[in-house]
């Protein structure tokens, strides 16, 4: 989608095009993420940046390795402890 001007209203406000909105399926009300790279500002829906999360860590971690059973297996041995 190719860029469209607006401008920032009373206390930074900025209003973001209602084509974008729909886009990206944001709703009045709806969270979002404001970043900066590379000096452009950058919004994203909560559900994006948690894949961009997701998706950064994956890099890390071997294909059988599964974070969620560690980290749940790290607990019990803590909880046996106790």
């Amino acid at each position: 989608m190719d860029g469209i001007k607006t401008t920032i209203g009373e206390g930074g406000r900025v209003v973001i095009p209602a084509e974008f909105r729909k886009s990206m399926g944001l709703k009045h009300g709806d969270e979002i993420i404001v970043s900066m790279k590379d000096g452009d500002i950058r919004i994203s829906t909560l559900a994006q940046a948690v894949r961009r999360a997701q998706d950064l860590v994956r890099k890390y971690v071997p294909d059988d390795v599964s974070l969620v059973d560690d980290l749940i297996e790290e607990r019990r041995r803590e909880a046996a402890r106790e």
